[in-house]
């Protein structure tokens, strides 16, 4: 293997193998009934979004609207000023289990918020760029390799994306997303998307693509929940995002193979989110 070390490149491929095993394993579990450890982290996942969710709808009504106003004044006023440079500003939200991460039975929940600053936009010039999903393949490229609007009647979408991770090993994943937005005032807008649907795709661009049945598969991604919020002050716009996602945990002997995808991707791919969403709302607003 190019680049690795012999040794290296036999445990890498001993490692990917144990990962198809496990995951065939998990499948054939579930086939025979085995249900308890699957139901557990999906329950627990669930009960962590519910609180999420009762959060999200009681700052909304009682603010902060965003939680950078929720800051200490000097924290604040540096957080601003940060944002004002053009900075993305990411951190996490509880966790209990490392960086970022909180426990559930079989798997690890993530929950990261950031936020970002698009000068001169108006609501309006970022909601163009978040409801155009037929183009997210092309502003969050290469995250997303394909997108696709499959219904929308008013402010709900059903929309279908292709995520290509990579770290270390390369991950593609076909998903489907329930959004829906809503106007809060003339100056302040918020979404509530799920994944309805997660499928790892094996053999992704071949003749051979197929998807794996949803949840039997190497658990990079079991669920996703996101919560937007935009308001039009301060001369633009800010962008606020908070995404909690649902991942197996890392299982003894690879954790060198799994823990940098499982921990570092959340948090990375917030952070590319919101700095291509102010990228490409700031170049359609020059054309």
């Amino acid at each position: 293997m190019k680049g690795f070390p012999d040794r290296t490149a036999a445990s890498l491929a001993a490692g990917l193998l144990a990962l198809g095993a496990m995951a065939t394993a998990a499948g054939g579990e579930e086939a025979h009934g085995f249900y308890s450890l699957r139901v557990a982290t999906v329950r627990a996942f669930q009960a962590y979004v519910a609180g999420t969710e009762s959060e999200n709808s009681q700052s909304l009504g009682r603010g902060p609207f965003l939680w950078l106003d929720g800051l200490p004044e000097g924290e604040r006023k540096t957080a601003f000023a940060q944002l004002l440079r053009g900075e993305v500003l990411i951190e996490r939200v509880g966790g209990t289990k490392g960086e970022g991460r909180a426990e559930a039975p079989g798997g690890m929940i993530h929950d990261w918020k950031g936020i970002v600053f698009v000068p001169d936009a108006k609501l309006d010039d970022v909601l163009k760029v978040l409801e155009d999903y037929d183009h997210e393949s092309i502003y969050y490229a290469p995250d997303v390799e394909k997108s696709q609007i499959e219904s929308h009647n008013g402010d709900h979408y059903r929309v279908f994306l292709r995520f290509r991770r990579h770290k270390i090993v390369t991950v593609v994943l076909d998903t489907e997303h329930d959004v829906t937005y809503y106007r809060d005032s003339a100056t302040r807008e918020h979404s509530r998307s799920s994944a309805v649907r997660i499928a790892q795709v094996v053999d992704p661009g071949s003749s051979e693509e197929r998807e794996r049945t949803p949840g039997e598969d190497a658990g990079f991604l079991w669920g996703m929940e996101t919560w937007w919020r935009m308001e039009e002050r301060d001369g633009g716009v800010y962008i606020q995002n908070q995404v909690v996602t649902l991942t197996r945990d890392i299982p003894t002997g690879l954790g060198w193979l799994i823990e940098p995808f499982i921990t570092s991707i959340p948090k990375e791919t917030l952070e590319f989110t919101l700095g291509a969403t102010r990228k490409a709302v700031l170049a359609r607003m020059k054309n």
